[in-house]
């Protein structure tokens, strides 16, 4: 059954998921709300959604708003062609017409035709970045957020089609997502986003709660990605993909979370028990999605793949003492994942 969610123009504000009998219910006192539910491209009037019984909405006073997310309007990001090549070192190929660009993070370039110029820019490449201050503080998120202060835009000046590929930094999945079939916004892991069509923003996401912020694996501060276009987010290994129900909790390791709508609450648990907790090897805390919405879990997070090369390089002593184990050091017995 579909889970709808509205949006009212007036003070910004976004509930829901409603079973269909409710949001009928719902869009017909407010008529100027605007609705969506999964399967929609983008947020539609109420009064233009024939499940709602359109005729017994009165006609608008007023054209409605554009899509919500950002209280100005914003330009549709470039609506790009793309193909997903691999396995377990995957990267993703991006075809693009005259005049379209892709935006990418600073070193993820793996080739591109002649006829697409490469342009470095401050900030994060969106197009509502035109001004001076506008571009400063998208360089000041990008730093806030562990990235670069420059983003790298690709441009089709020729004719024809024309591709551009980029690569994953270490063995896992690339996924792509379409922002606007995910509520407009997505919240991420630091550094996981790869590459995304030209008009995608990407911002900071910062956790107000104190142990989540410090035992969550991410730290304070998460990507945020907001737009209506094509995103390229890399995980580490085999991504699961769930579908949280209203106040349904997954419980995770801190490390292996990807990404999640901004519809789902993140907090942390410590692990019950105290030897679980020292000798389980899982840390101290776990994160805990709460639906509703969706959820992008890891298999293989790079801080545990790190740890795992350097607990068997020469200088650490060639062995492997497991994660988390209270034979190894203090953070591992604190973080799980974020453990050197």
């Amino acid at each position: 059954m579909s889970q709808w969610y509205f949006f009212d123009t007036q003070t910004k504000q976004r509930t829901g998921p409603f079973d269909e009998a409710v949001a009928i219910g719902i869009a017909q006192s407010n008529p100027a709300y605007l609705c969506w539910r999964e399967g929609m491209g983008e947020w539609r009037p109420v009064r233009e959604v024939g499940e709602f019984n359109a005729a017994s909405i009165p006609p608008p006073p007023n054209a409605p708003p554009p899509n919500p997310g950002s209280g100005n309007a914003r330009m549709r990001a470039d609506d790009i062609e793309f193909r997903i090549v691999g396995n377990d070192m995957q990267f993703v190929e991006v075809e693009l017409d005259p005049g379209e660009s892709a935006v990418a993070e600073a070193g993820a370039l793996m080739f591109k035709d002649a006829s697409v110029r490469m342009d470095t820019v401050f900030g994060d490449g969106s197009a509502q970045n035109n001004g001076l201050m506008d571009k400063l503080f998208a360089a000041g998120r990008r730093v806030l957020a562990g990235d670069s202060l420059f983003t790298t835009v690709f441009t089709h000046q020729g004719t024809g089609k024309a591709k551009v590929a980029f690569a994953s930094p270490y063995p896992g999945t690339v996924l792509a997502m379409k922002l606007d079939e995910h509520g407009g916004r997505l919240i991420c892991q630091k550094d996981s986003f790869l590459a995304g069509a030209r008009g995608v923003s990407l911002g900071i996401f910062f956790q107000r709660k104190i142990l989540t912020g410090l035992f969550g694996g991410d730290g304070f501060i998460m990507q945020k990605l907001e737009g209506d276009g094509w995103v390229f987010v890399h995980a580490g290994g085999t991504v699961v993909e769930r579908e949280l129900a209203a106040g349904e909790r997954l419980d995770v390791d801190t490390g292996c979370v990807v990404a999640f709508h901004d519809t789902v609450g993140m907090d942390v648990r410590p692990v019950s028990g105290i030897k679980s907790m020292f000798f389980g090897g899982e840390g101290m805390f776990l994160a805990t999605l709460t639906g509703p919405g969706k959820v992008w879990i890891q298999s293989l997070p790079f801080s545990r793949l790190a740890a795992r090369m350097w607990m068997s390089a020469p200088q650490a002593g060639g062995r492997n003492v497991g994660e988390g184990s209270v034979l190894g050091s203090l953070g591992r017995i604190i973080d799980g994942d974020n453990n050197f």
